[in-house]
């Protein structure tokens, strides 16, 4: 009996500190209900009728944009010299399950002088920081058009030189990639030189137990490339000897690495592994380098366009005689836009 008289006391005295600390709650402008640390919020806060994670959190604007699978979050930093993220914002927003997903950023910024229309800055999927990308620039150029930029051309300065993208009635974008850089050291790779010039037509590498016969070129950025009978041959494990190729010694600046079959004399066809960025569905850059190896290593002649058939679509490659220069045409694509956290 006494038991049951004590808990009826002590039951009420509980309805009444709950009511209290109820009253407390409503005085409050705000307050998370879910927050084990609200006591940590300064006054300040706890009166503001904004959340105090809106105002602590940094968002960015982007559009998404892909050049035959190879996808890229465009920034729009026109206003600025440098890019609004850093490295390391930029690889989050990468990552396929807790960001946007892509293959890279690509910031959009003022010109570094009056020689050129504007700037463009890359970061990989990684956080590093390429000098070139060729599906980037496609996206790149349409990307300044659906802001409202009505050039049919644009001179865009980039770590690799001065790139010009040229917007075709057809919807697709033809890229003055430059000329090739051929000299070995220039890639740069210690691989012996074997052919003219310097440079280094299907050298023997020993990496990742195989021996393997390599081209270097870069296109402002390091390539190389490997000629295979089948791409799908059991002799090539893409996921390993793909990473063992890019960070080979040989590469001082790591590399990009193309897995080429030559289908036709005018027709090629890759797989890619990029430098930090893995398996992509598309190279731009990797689709030039590996042009230029062919001719140079005799698989096919240097005759108008090459059809270089990626994982995503078919690029079309011209090295031409007259000038040496590359010139790259296919599509780009806007996907979708929004607004980002980082958290």
């Amino acid at each position: 009996r006494h038991f049951f008289s004590s808990s009826i006391v002590t039951m009420a005295h509980l309805s009444l500190l709950i009511a209290g600390s109820l009253l407390l709650c409503q005085s409050l402008a705000w307050t998370s209900p879910t927050s084990r640390h609200a006591s940590l919020w300064s006054r300040t806060a706890l009166q503001s009728t904004a959340s105090p994670t809106k105002a602590l959190t940094k968002t960015v604007d982007f559009a998404k944009y892909h050049g035959l699978g190879n996808d890229f979050i465009l920034v729009d930093n026109r206003d600025q010299t440098d890019p609004s993220l850093s490295p390391e914002e930029s690889a989050r927003l990468c990552d396929r399950n807790f960001g946007i997903g892509g293959d890279g950023v690509i910031f959009a910024l003022k010109p570094p002088s009056q020689d050129y229309d504007f700037r463009m800055r890359i970061y990989n999927s990684d956080g590093s920081e390429p000098e070139m990308c060729g599906n980037g620039i496609r996206c790149f150029a349409q990307f300044l058009q659906d802001l409202g930029e009505d050039s049919k051309t644009y001179k865009v300065d980039t770590l690799a030189g001065p790139i010009i993208p040229v917007m075709n009635d057809d919807g697709t974008i033809t890229v003055d990639m430059g000329e090739p850089e051929l000299q070995g050291p220039n890639v740069p790779t210690t691989l012996e030189p074997n052919f003219e010039g310097n440079s280094v037509v299907e050298q023997t590498l020993q990496c990742n137990g195989k021996e393997w016969k390599v081209s270097a070129v870069s296109m402002g950025n390091p390539h190389a490339i490997i000629f295979v009978d089948n791409l799908e041959d059991d002799s090539i494990d893409f996921e390993s000897d793909g990473p063992a190729l890019e960070a080979a010694p040989e590469f001082p600046a790591r590399t990009n690495v193309e897995f080429v079959q030559v289908m036709a004399p005018n027709h090629l066809k890759m797989k890619v592994w990029e430098r930090g960025a893995g398996p992509t569905l598309a190279c731009g850059t990797g689709a030039c380098a590996l042009t230029v190896a062919a001719i140079r290593a005799g698989k096919i002649p240097r005759e108008g366009p090459v059809r270089v058939t990626l994982p995503g679509g078919d690029l079309f490659i011209e090295w031409n005689k007259e000038n040496d220069k590359v010139y790259m045409s296919g599509p780009a694509q806007f996907a979708f836009s929004g607004t980002a956290q980082l958290n």
